[in-house]
């Protein structure tokens, strides 16, 4: 699927299908694919992935006909036009607060190669760019995705302003952060937290734009969301789902086997885990 055609879908509140990627084995992106994700979310700002090694993770995923989007360490234009030209086809802007914040952004995804006062001038008026370079702009960065998350009390106090701003695909939530900024950690099934989830949902349908929630914990929950407004479905991750399949065989392994040492190692999934997937 093309970047234009995600655009759409997200924008028209249709189901849309990712998950983080972080493992750099040269098979991974084929078993990614066979999952039948729309597009793959590379993640920059809690792993350390180097320049290059991002750079070939995008080709090869865009080989496969998977577009790649990178979460970057912290939503910067710079940041933003470093990975795009390595081979991204969109950007995540993280713990975005602001719509200027999303307007820096856009001006990398949507009228790169401007720079300068040519740029900001775009920015403010669109309208006062020539037709032909409106057009090669346009048609250059149609497959660009923009995405940035809300993770604050502050995001959502601004959210009708970020949602307003022109190029913006979709917003999504990252749950550990924001139910930090809501004073109840980790508890996902709080009222506040539901309420808040509920809320950006509604917004950014309200404004076109798509929405979801990069969750792990709880299906049904995660299900519940999506129903409730939530079209991108950003499930989970490659670390997060392999650990949890083999815990769970290997307990089920024990179990048949009768193995004493079964109590041992039935322990819950560590914070460290859980920061891989936030």
């Amino acid at each position: 699927m093309k970047g234009r055609e995600i655009r759409k879908m997200l924008r028209e509140g249709k189901l849309v299908y990712s998950t983080c990627a972080t493992v750099q084995a040269p098979h991974w992106p084929q078993l990614v694919k066979q999952a039948g994700v729309d597009f793959v979310f590379l993640d920059t700002e809690h792993t350390p992935i180097s320049r290059e090694t991002l750079s070939w993770m995008c080709k090869v995923y865009s080989s496969l006909g998977i577009p790649p989007v990178v979460r970057l360490p912290y939503p910067n234009a710079f940041e933003a036009s470093k990975v795009l030209d390595g081979g991204a086809q969109g950007i995540i802007g993280p713990y975005v607060e602001t719509a200027d914040q999303v307007r820096e952004l856009a001006g990398a995804v949507r009228w790169q190669p401007l720079k300068g006062s040519r740029l900001q001038e775009a920015l403010q008026n669109p309208d006062c760019l020539e037709p032909e370079l409106q057009s090669y702009l346009e048609d250059r960065n149609c497959d660009r995705l923009l995405i940035v998350m809300i993770e604050s009390v502050a995001g959502i106090e601004n959210l009708d302003e970020i949602l307003s701003v022109p190029g913006l695909d979709c917003v999504f939530i990252g749950p550990h952060d924001l139910s930090c900024s809501l004073g109840i950690p980790e508890k996902y099934s709080h009222p506040k937290f539901d309420v808040a989830v509920r809320t950006i949902f509604s917004k950014a349908r309200e404004h076109n734009v798509g929405a979801g929630i990069h969750f792990w914990e709880d299906l049904d929950m995660e299900i519940e969301w999506s129903r409730a407004g939530g079209n991108l479905v950003m499930h989970s991750s490659d670390v997060s789902l392999f650990g949890s399949g083999l815990k769970r065989e290997l307990e089920g392994l024990r179990d048949a086997l009768e193995d004493p040492r079964k109590k041992d190692t039935r322990k819950s999934e560590s914070q460290e885990d859980k920061q891989l997937v936030v």
